[in-house]
């Protein structure tokens, strides 16, 4: 049995939660991500690069605070300047011409994705907040301490604090890779992809949406993708009937 080559995964910027009500009533907590342009910008071969990859960028940049080496790399393309470039790994079979905007019936509702993103940095932060430690007993000789994460060293031997020591400092702001969620919704007209949940990183920022490894991918999924040809205004995969993103929230 021969599997379906890898797909390439696109690039969503995070636009914030909102929340539904499906057919049966319950509440359903969504995040929205738009594909913000999303177009690949090269291709990566092994004849030349030595392995297989797409490269996209998504968002708009103004060209001036673009260096000149990136503005020749997107002319190159015959692409806007992109707010964020990244690769993914991909098979030959599913690579996709340079210039090809990606639309968001490169997913189907249902379908488990994996999603990566930088979270929101909290600054610096105490033991109790970063590691979940309980403190300190607030009775029986414990004065002024309680919030604290006690002893950080050891005895004699061996005589310092080992690397990786659970201790206050900087939280947040780390790349994070969520497993298996799952696709709520898809708007083709706007660029939408609804998320059930939550997903990594603050309202504004930019994600990597691939399909997911430890889940098998729907038989439906376009392949190599949905996306419109440069210069295109209707989608190379015929879009699937996807309900439009209209929030049906109940007051409160």
């Amino acid at each position: 049995m021969t599997l379906p080559a890898q797909r390439t995964g696109v690039l969503a910027k995070k636009l914030g939660m909102t929340r539904f009500f499906d057919e049966a009533g319950q509440h359903v907590p969504v995040t929205v991500l738009s594909l913000d342009g999303c177009q690949v910008t090269a291709q990566r071969t092994v004849d030349k690069d030595g392995y297989t990859a797409l490269q996209l960028g998504a968002g708009a940049k103004k060209p001036k605070n673009t260096p000149n080496a990136m503005r020749g790399h997107f002319a190159k393309a015959s692409v806007e300047p992109k707010r964020i470039v990244a690769e993914f790994r991909v098979e030959e079979a599913a690579l996709i011409e340079v210039g090809a905007e990606f639309t968001a019936d490169h997913f189907v509702p249902g379908q488990k994705v994996d999603i990566q993103g930088v979270t929101v940095g909290k600054g610096f932060a105490g033991a109790m907040k970063r590691w979940n430690f309980a403190g300190l007993r607030a009775t029986h000789g414990v004065s002024v301490s309680h919030r604290s994460h006690g002893s950080t060293g050891n005895r004699q031997d061996p005589g310092r604090t080992f690397p990786g020591k659970k201790m206050a400092g900087h939280l947040g702001q780390e790349t994070v890779t969520t497993l298996n969620v799952t696709v709520w919704k898809v708007d083709v007209e706007r660029g939408l992809i609804l998320i059930k949940g939550a997903v990594p990183g603050h309202e504004g920022s930019y994600v990597k949406v691939r399909d997911a490894i430890k889940k098998a991918a729907p038989a439906d999924l376009p392949r190599p993708g949905a996306f419109r040809k440069a210069g295109e205004a209707s989608a190379v995969t015929p879009a699937e009937e996807a309900p439009a993103a209209t929030t049906e929230e109940g007051e409160g």
